[in-house]
């Protein structure tokens, strides 16, 4: 066989192996591993790299309404250029259903969006905002057979959050079709409670945030999506578990039997409260939901990285552009910490910091980090065995990672639409240097090759979690 390209030299990593061996691609699928392969086209020396699978991120936000006069910094061209800068070549964005509208309309209106903007490719989820009888009993189910096979829920934020009947309805739904549903877990009650506790008390910069939004808010929530879960029997994931209380919630689950899947974030490792609160609203770079704790929680979240309690690590890319009325710096966020848009960037620095601080430091090994950074995303969300894995037959969706680059982390090579990263300065060991997408060269020495888009819109299977038995009971 002639291939159209060769990668030569270089050691593969799946989520289960690493072994030296040659990739043959032809017609943007793998079609030989082994040794000594020549005949192609392009031939890329991998000598000293690790060949891997593309990247799955499977929380981004992406081109979002976000509140009156608030603008998202990345729509799909910006967003999906820096996904790829950072050595993902597949995104999972979210498509949200607003008040009034049908899940079929909000779909049109975020294809539009996306349409030969993706430099890679995409998959949305639905965000159920308006779980009305049409919504569940029509569009819902022909939607989940269109390969719309995964949607999620929100327990927090006013205009999103359901009721728990609401979201009982919603996770039966899903029992029926064999969607699987991800749940944003804070009280928002006690939010709410706190946040006029603190306006009574003219707490109103972004540290109270943070304050108003602690740990037993997040596991509360998560123990009571759990709870629902259950009565209906339903695999969920947690998503963005920020500390030890909530992660145990969903170790006690699995051990109850429950299936569940976790996912934490970069921000849940790196960062603390403390980076809220800085002079010059300054913390408002940092505000997120759910925020991030202390240096306790960070180990707690390290350990579940390490110990599989988490299967999935995400961005949760959310980005807005700090020094503008339309982002952080909006007016009535200058008064008040309720109205900073809630979100920071991280979809190009999701890797390298996992992959710094986790591989190079010994706390994951390499097969961890392909299974949480790309594998697993694929098998929860519908997309394995076509993504997430060096196999023949796969997508030629391939990052060839430099475990000796050393970068510093600035925010002009991210290439996001955001004004700032909170991870400026932070030095990384390991980048992604090279990045094909159905075998073609999208990013090469750590830079696009052509502003010409190549991502397509993926359709997906259903979830390697909701068992076969279990679907359309």
């Amino acid at each position: 066989m002639r291939f159209d390209t060769v990668i030569r030299h270089g050691t593969v990593v799946t989520a289960s192996d690493t072994f030296f061996s040659d990739v043959g691609i032809k017609d943007g699928r793998i079609a030989a591993l082994a040794a000594d392969l020549t005949d192609a086209d392009e031939v890329i020396d991998a000598t000293g790299l690790f060949v891997m699978p593309g990247g799955i991120d499977s929380h981004v936000h992406l081109d979002q309404p976000s509140g009156d006069g608030i603008v998202m910094a990345d729509d799909f061209d910006s967003g999906t250029r820096s996904a790829a800068i950072g050595g993902n070549s597949t995104v999972l964005a979210f498509c949200m259903q607003e008040k009034g509208q049908s899940l079929r309309e909000a779909l049109k209106i975020y294809h539009a969006k996306a349409e030969g903007k993706c430099h890679v490719d995409v998959a949305f989820h639905l965000v159920i905002t308006d779980p009305t009888p049409e919504v569940l009993g029509q569009e819902l189910p022909a939607l989940v057979e269109d390969g719309y096979t995964s949607l999620k829920v929100f327990m927090t934020y006013e205009g999103l959050r359901l009721r728990d009947d609401e979201i009982l309805a919603t996770l039966d739904t899903a029992r029926r079709t064999g969607a699987l549903v991800m749940v944003h877990c804070e009280n928002e009650d006690a939010i709410r409670y706190l946040i006029g506790r603190h306006e009574e008390e003219g707490k109103f910069a972004p540290k109270f945030h943070a304050a108003t939004r602690p740990v037993a808010a997040e596991r509360e929530a998560t123990h009571r999506a759990l709870s629902l879960a259950e009565i209906v029997d339903v695999p969920i994931v947690i998503v963005h578990v920020s500390n030890r209380e909530a992660m145990e919630e969903i170790r006690r689950a699995r051990q109850r039997g429950q299936k569940i899947a976790g996912e934490t974030c970069p921000q849940y490792l790196m960062l603390t409260a403390d980076d809220l609160d800085q002079s010059e609203m300054e913390g408002a770079k940092y505000v997120c939901s759910p925020p991030p704790r202390d240096k306790a929680s960070q180990d707690a979240c390290w350990e579940g990285l390490e110990q599989g309690v988490f299967d999935l690590f995400s961005s949760d890319h959310c980005p807005f552009r700090f020094n503008d009325p339309e982002g952080k710096l909006n007016e009535k966020g200058k008064r008040h910490f309720r109205w900073i848009p809630n979100g920071i960037p991280g979809v190009a620095t999701r890797l390298p910091i996992l992959f710094s601080e986790g591989v190079m430091k010994g706390r994951i090994n390499l097969n961890q980090f392909v299974a949480v950074t790309s594998t697993n995303h694929a098998k929860l969300y519908g997309l394995y065995p076509r993504k997430g894995t060096i196999a023949i037959g796969a997508d030629a969706d391939i990052a060839l990672w430099d475990p000796d680059k050393r970068i510093t982390v600035t925010n002009d090579i991210l290439q996001h639409g955001a004004d700032y990263t909170p991870y400026e300065g932070q030095e990384v060991r390991g980048w992604p240097m090279h990045l094909l997408l159905g075998g073609k060269t999208i990013v090469k020495d750590g830079l696009l090759t052509q502003q010409k888009v190549r991502g397509s819109y993926l359709h997906r299977n259903r979830s390697s979690l909701v068992p076969r038995g279990e679907r359309h009971r």
